[in-house]
């Protein structure tokens, strides 16, 4: 279910809270493959599914990058901000890539919200933990500190 905040005293508001969970999107092959050319990272790993089937993942991966670039997408399904001129991706405090996710293999968000803190300019900066979760895996695929940045 999605979390609607209209602005800026509805996102303090949500400090502490857990957002919850998007739903599961299967990483494909042809997803990779493109996220492989528009980087030009074509390591075997990723796009050569007859040399990783004997590789140490038993097939080919994500990037890791591609499942971090997957966050907006699956962070729109949690949260809906409105009532505010700009929002703004402002970075990360840190990202791991604890688990490798298969091509064929599912993937979902937990996000839970940290903090949110006035900035200068009539806005806030929200901090974010999320955790890509990985479908019948006890490791996620990726574990991130997320900053944004929302002005009235």
């Amino acid at each position: 279910m999605t979390t609607i905040a209209n602005g800026l005293a509805e996102l303090k508001g949500l400090a502490g809270r857990d957002l919850g969970h998007s739903g599961w999107l299967e990483i494909t092959q042809h997803r990779v493959n493109t996220f492989a050319d528009a980087t030009d990272d074509h390591q075997w790993i990723h796009t050569d599914a007859e040399k990783a089937a004997d590789g140490p993942f038993g097939g080919t991966i994500a990037h890791g990058y591609l499942t971090l670039s997957l966050l907006i997408p699956l962070f729109t399904e949690l949260l809906d901000v409105r009532g505010v001129t700009m929002s703004v991706n402002y970075g990360l405090d840190k990202v791991r890539f604890p688990g490798p996710v298969k091509v064929g293999g599912k993937i979902r968000l937990a996000a839970r919200v940290v903090s949110v803190d006035d900035v200068p300019g009539n806005g806030v900066q929200m901090a974010m933990d999320f955790t890509v979760e990985i479908d019948g895996s006890a490791k996620p695929a990726c574990v991130a500190r997320a900053l944004y940045r929302h002005y009235a």
